[in-house]
């Protein structure tokens, strides 16, 4: 589980709106200096907002400013990036290969290549929009406040 320490700005009754300053990661990788993820979030301390359901944590247990921890599985980073990167990059080559294939012009396989990845990042695209409120891909909190349970009367 790959976690991360964030700021609650909101507390609603189902869940927690918890803004992240991405850097756990950015400081353990090897190619730090070399990346511009890492540049950008240093020089714009790039934050993001988070929704993280409570699964039955009382939400008064809470407060605005409070800091909490998040986690993510490994898989669902893993399998997403892959997802996200690969998808449009595969695209774009299937599409340079079809157009070279059908009309043999290096334009015209520029123009499917670019047809391609356009093609691609829309499927991606679709694909988060399918998987929003998957519970297996959102964020959990990792805390000991443990869920209320309800006794059957």
């Amino acid at each position: 589980m790959i976690s991360e320490t964030g700021r609650i700005v909101a507390v609603e009754n189902e869940g927690l709106w918890v803004e992240t300053i991405q850097r756990s990661t950015c400081g353990s990788c090897a190619a730090e200096k070399g990346c511009g993820q890492s540049l950008m979030s240093k020089l714009l301390g790039h934050s993001s907002y988070l929704w993280v359901v409570l699964e039955g944590r009382d939400a008064s247990d809470y407060r605005i400013g409070e800091e909490v921890s998040i986690g993510v599985p490994e898989t669902v980073v893993v399998r997403g990036s892959l997802f996200v990167y690969l998808v449009p990059l595969l695209a774009m080559v299937a599409g340079s290969g079809l157009a070279q294939h059908l009309w043999g012009s290096d334009g015209l396989s520029a123009i499917g290549a670019v047809l391609g990845l356009v093609a691609g990042g829309a499927l991606v695209r679709w694909r988060a929009y399918q998987t929003r409120y998957d519970r297996r891909l959102q964020p959990v909190l990792l805390d000991d406040r443990q869920p209320v349970t309800l006794i059957p009367s």
